[in-house]
């Protein structure tokens, strides 16, 4: 088979019998290889996209996550102190049970004591007019 002089010199033609430096199926792999690149880069965009709305709505969902874990936060510190509010408002209504109670205690021994007086004062006057009547 005789070698096309055109061809050793690195020179080939094209289906359109254009002039070409590069073989037919090296041009044509390339032509292959760019097509591809370019549906690459397409795809690559298009997952961009992708990742960016997922990425915009995962920070979306953290920022709710984050408001609603503040929100909890307030709410146990308002419960905290209403627990501690109400233990105060215990611990004063004890020692107010506490002081009645010694007040009570304190008006009965008085109270006793009175009555005992009383009875005392009654016991002489029923005495007093028999010591006069002896005499």
């Amino acid at each position: 088979m005789a070698k096309d002089p055109l061809a050793e010199a690195g020179f080939y033609f094209d289906e359109l019998n254009k002039l070409r430096v590069l073989e037919p199926d090296v041009s044509q792999k390339t032509t292959e290889l760019k097509e591809e690149c370019k549906e690459f880069v397409d795809k690559i965009g298009q997952f961009q996209k992708i990742v960016g709305g997922l990425i915009e709505m995962v920070d979306e969902l953290a920022k709710e996550a984050e408001t609603e874990k503040m929100k909890a936060i307030g709410a146990r510190n308002l419960l905290k102190s209403v627990a501690k509010q109400r233990e105060a408002q215990q611990q004063q209504l004890q020692a107010l049970i506490a002081e009645k109670k010694m007040q009570l205690e304190s008006y009965t021994i008085s109270l006793i004591n009175k009555k005992i007086f009383l009875d005392y004062i009654s016991l002489k006057k029923n005495q007093f007019p028999k010591l006069i009547s002896v005499k």
